[in-house]
């Protein structure tokens, strides 16, 4: 009843109100983003929601696009400016995600949206964290964030899937102030958190092969 009906609701009104009370703060901050690192000022991003469907997910940019001598943009850790820190220390990229909540495509509390490319290198188990719209915030932020290893990181998403209840949303939602307040696991490089995965799980198969392949010894 909560997961199929009541959940979603609660996700329409609370991004609503959350949209209304915070519009002066996304003014201030798209102004702010505006003057400090230009344009576009939100950074727009595909990717899997339930069921895998994709849509854009929005964010305040809180990196320059500082580039070297042949044109290239630099590692994210040198165009992330102390404004950027900032703004991710405090959550303030993450408000533009109250339209993606209106919208439908997200939810207040479930696994974080990952990138598009992942998709073929999910186990069958892992898959299950589709089957619910992806969070601003879930499970696996508030036991570790990004300092978890992409394994556990999954597991705490599929683990939220198979206990959906009102009851873990608040526990999730009072848990994920706190960090923001206490400003923890706040990571400033996504690349090397995000990135790896693909490679990981790439580099997991070949050595599951080779393992398989590997001749018996009499």
């Amino acid at each position: 009843m909560y997961a199929k009906y009541v959940k979603r609701m609660l996700d329409f009104l609370i991004a609503l109100v959350g949209l209304v009370v915070a519009s002066p703060i996304l003014l201030i901050v798209a102004v702010l983003v505006r003057t400090k690192l230009g344009s576009p000022v939100l950074f727009a991003q595909e990717r899997p929601g339930k069921d895998e469907k994709i849509f854009k997910l929005y964010k305040f940019r809180s990196m320059s696009d500082a580039r070297d001598e042949q044109g290239n943009l630099l590692p994210d850790k040198d165009r992330l400016t102390p404004f950027g820190k900032m703004l991710r220390a405090t959550s303030l990229d993450e408000l533009p995600e109250l339209f993606n909540i209106l919208k439908g495509d997200m939810s207040l509390i479930g696994p974080r949206p990952l990138l598009v490319s992942y998709l073929p290198w999910y186990t069958e188990r892992e898959q299950l964290r589709h089957t619910v719209r992806p969070g601003l915030t879930g499970l696996a932020q508030v036991s570790g964030r990004n300092s978890l290893v992409w394994d556990k990181r999954l597991e705490k998403d599929v683990e939220y899937v198979e206990h959906l209840s009102f009851m873990m949303d608040l526990k999730i939602l009072f848990m994920t102030v706190k960090k923001v307040v206490c400003k923890d696991d706040v990571a400033e490089d996504t690349n090397v958190i995000e990135g790896n995965f693909a490679e990981i799980r790439k580099q997991q198969k070949l050595r599951e092969e080779i393992s398989s392949n590997k001749p018996m010894v009499e």
